[in-house]
């Protein structure tokens, strides 16, 4: 398979499962053409971890933010602190945050109310949110368009981690301005019912993304998932839309620097 360049724009490359080889993952990420990796946050210890991680390797940037399922016990104390990591070097995104009402581990009253401190933060820094939205789309989709109509000068900026759903609702999101995030996950036969709407998301609205170590390609389901795999959900999505993995790989990765700002 030919080597071409990437942005793996969501990663979890604090989490234990690469403790007993981070340096040698990232090196086969880099071996692979990944160029750029993004590290997210899920709440105030693995913000700061992703911030630590950036600091450490000219490839890697943060995001920070705190997890819909994340958000029991948060306190005015945490936000503060929030306040904060976003002024840190490296960090270029706000997240990762939403709602998720598939297992409710938060309260949706504090999920939201969480969710809302995330915006205020997009209003304050400028910065693109990594929006989580797991069987909330109708919340979901009902806050992000009040916040864009009310806040036009940085709303819309940010991508839909991890999309799953119709092209219709696809095309809201695109219309706020924002990105949709496809990983890996696109491949399974699960998936397949949302192949036409795959298909139909413009590639210039497009970003890869992994949620390592989670959501491994169907090739390597039952093993955990990495930076490295990038490559492969490129040339799935390229089949899915009848196009080269070199379209899908230039078009995706120049989405990512234009988003968060890579090229600055």
């Amino acid at each position: 398979m030919p080597i071409y360049e990437y942005v793996d724009t969501h990663s979890h490359l604090d989490m234990p499962e690469f403790d007993a080889d981070r340096q040698e993952m990232l090196k086969r990420a880099f071996e692979n053409g990944i160029k750029t990796i993004i590290t997210t946050g899920i709440d105030i210890p693995s913000s700061q971890k992703a911030i630590d991680l950036a600091a450490a390797n000219p490839a890697i940037y943060a995001a920070v933010g705190i997890h819909p399922q994340e958000c029991t016990g948060v306190t005015e104390a945490d936000f503060e602190r929030l306040e904060l990591l976003v002024k840190c070097e490296k960090v270029v995104a706000i997240g990762e945050c939403g709602l998720d009402y598939y297992r409710d581990y938060s309260p949706r009253h504090t999920q939201m109310e969480t969710f809302y401190h995330h915006l205020d933060l997009a209003d304050q820094t400028g910065l693109p949110l990594i929006i989580h939205c797991r069987q909330a789309e109708e919340d979901v989709l009902k806050i992000l368009s009040d916040w864009s109509a009310q806040s036009p000068a940085s709303a819309g900026k940010g991508v839909i981690h991890c999309f799953s759903g119709s092209a219709e609702t696809a095309l809201k999101y695109i219309n706020m301005g924002f990105y949709i995030g496809l990983g890996a996950y696109i491949g399974y036969p699960s998936s397949r019912k949302y192949h036409s709407a795959f298909a139909a998301i413009p590639l210039e609205h497009i970003v890869l993304e992994t949620d390592c170590p989670f959501l491994p390609p169907q090739t390597h389901r039952g093993e955990r998932n990495e930076p490295a795999y990038i490559p492969l959900t490129a040339a799935t999505l390229a089949e899915i839309k009848n196009l080269g993995t070199n379209e899908v790989a230039s078009a995706t990765t120049a989405n990512a620097r234009r988003l968060f700002h890579l090229d600055k």
